[in-house]
Parts: structure tokens; sequence; C-alpha cells
């Protein structure tokens, strides 16, 4: 029943997730959280809101658009699913901004397969990475991912090399313009400190670092398991994965260099997560074992939540 719905691409699942997604969002700001907000702030929020539910409909696009996985919302569905598991990724304001602009430049990188555009796509991904690193600084370290995209798809051009280093140079010139406007020109030198020391590596409790481990295993054998049985698909798509992979241990990278006592911004490992299982669920022949591979993961996300809130 499970797999006949998120089967397929139909209005009825996005609802579904997006409706979720809406009402867990407040649940857990609200009431596990249990945050106070005033007219301002519930704005803001709502803003940010906005901006994760956009996210879910952008990595719909990516997956469906490059033929990362056949026409199913089963990525979708697991990216809600990994919120479950890990509800602190909600209130992370800055990995929820971070999160989107990495999607819309993986979304540009994935797409230069097509060969056409490169150079603009190239200088696009660069500026939605370097925006991404004003919520988290050691979001810039997603500017290797560019540099692997080149190399992969058209490494021979040496323009293509240099189109990175002039979406820098922009970024700067008209950041630096508008915070000079704001009054604010110091922003860079006090944002961008690369500092891994200050954060010691550490997250908020032992559950945690239990639950993130036992997410990383879990990418890693779905990863694996997802290349083997990939063998026969074209090409295309093996690339496909393989620029998700790099982006699943680049995300992970930064989440690591930018954890600290009170945070740790897992949120950027969920897309290439989510890929890897809703793939993995998708390469499964047989319906019964599809089914209860689905609904063991619902109610594992359900009981994880429940001895959350019950520990709280």
């Amino acid at each position: 029943m499970i797999s006949g719905i998120f089967d397929k691409t139909k209005p009825i699942n996005y609802l579904l997730i997006l409706g979720f997604t809406f009402i867990f969002y407040w649940f857990v700001q609200l009431f596990v959280e249990k945050n106070d907000y005033d007219l301002q702030q519930t704005a803001v929020q709502s803003l940010i809101l906005f901006m994760l539910l956009l996210s879910i409909l952008v990595i719909n696009f990516v997956v469906n658009r490059n033929q990362i996985t056949n026409a199913n919302s089963f990525v979708i569905l697991y990216f809600a699913l990994l919120l479950i598991i890990f509800p602190k990724a909600i209130t992370d304001n800055n990995a929820i901004l971070c999160n989107f602009f990495l999607l819309l430049a993986c979304r540009r990188l994935i797409s230069l397969k097509s060969l056409k555009n490169i150079k603009l796509k190239i200088l696009d991904a660069t500026l939605w990475v370097l925006t991404a690193s004003l919520f988290y600084d050691w979001a810039a370290l997603f500017l290797l991912l560019v540099f692997i995209a080149i190399y992969i798809y058209e490494p021979k051009n040496i323009n293509n090399w240099l189109v990175p280093v002039v979406g820098v140079v922009v970024f700067v010139l008209i950041s630096f313009a508008v915070l000079i406007l704001a009054n604010n020109a110091d922003f860079f030198e006090r944002h961008y400190e690369f500092s891994a020391g200050r954060n010691s590596f550490s997250m908020p409790d032992m559950e945690s670092w239990l639950k993130l481990l036992i997410f990383v295993i879990l990418i890693i054998i779905t990863g694996m398991a997802v290349f083997l049985k990939s063998g026969k698909l074209g090409l295309g798509r093996i690339i496909n994965l393989r620029i998700i992979a790099i982006y699943f241990a680049i995300s992970l990278l930064v989440g690591f260099l930018q954890s600290s006592h009170e945070n740790f911004p897992v949120l950027l490992c969920f897309f290439p997560g989510a890929v890897f299982m809703g793939k993995y669920v998708e390469i499964i022949k047989r319906q019964k074992i599809k089914e209860l591979v689905l609904l063991g993961s619902i109610l594992l996300s359900i009981i994880i939540l429940l001895i959350d809130v019950l520990i709280k």
C-alpha cells in the first residue's frame, strides 16, 4: 500500500509530504523545543519553513528531471523521515538556508551532463555555493564539488576551470558593495574564520553521536548496494550518483568542521542520504519486501522520535 502511493509522482504525494513537514516543523518548534515566538519571530520562522518546503520541491525536481531515480517519490519521503529522526535539524535556521542554496548549486552541477551552457552553469553553481557559505563558512568547501564536476564533464576546456575563480571575484565584489552600504564591511573578516578548533568536533550529546554514526553507516551500505545494482544503468546516471556520493562526503566533512556543543548541521547530509535510501528501495524487486522496508522505515522513524520526546 505504501509503495503503491510513493512509487509514483502524483500531486497527492507532494501534498502528503509537504503537509506533514509543515505540521511537524511547528510541532518541533512549539511543543518539543517549547519556543515562544512573537509576531515578528513567527514571520521569520514561517519564511524559514517556506525555504524548507521549497528545498523538498527542489530535491524532487533534481532527482526526477535528471533521472537519478525513476518517476517516484521515495527520495522526498526519506528526506521527511530523516527530519523525524533528527528533529533538532529543523531548529537550525542557518542549516535550512545553507542546505537550500547548496541544492541549487547541485542542481546546476548535475545538469552539466547535457554539455549545454556549461560555463553559465558552473558560474551559477559557484555563486550558489558561496551564497550558502554566508550561513556556514565551511560550506565554501563545496567549491571542491564544482571543480570535481568540471573534471568529470569537460576537463579539457581550460576556460571552464577559470569560471569558478571569476565567480568568487564577482561574489566578493557584489557582497562587499552591499556590506559597505549596510555599514557592515567587516562581515567577511568576522564570518569566514574557517576555524575547526573552536568546534572541537563535538555534538550536543551521545545520543546524537549514535544516531549520526548509524545514519552514516546506513548511507554507506545503501550507497554501495546502489552502485553494485546500478551497473546496467546508463553512464549518465552512474556519474550523477558519483556526484551525489561526493556531495555526501563533503556535507559530512562540513558538518564536523561546523559542529559545536549545541549543534551539528546534519541537515546538510539529508539530500544525498535520502537519494541513496530512496534509490535502494527503488531497486528492490519484490513488492512485499519493498513494502516491508518502507513500513519499517516509517515506524522506526516514529519510534525514534517518541523516544527523543519522552527522554526530554
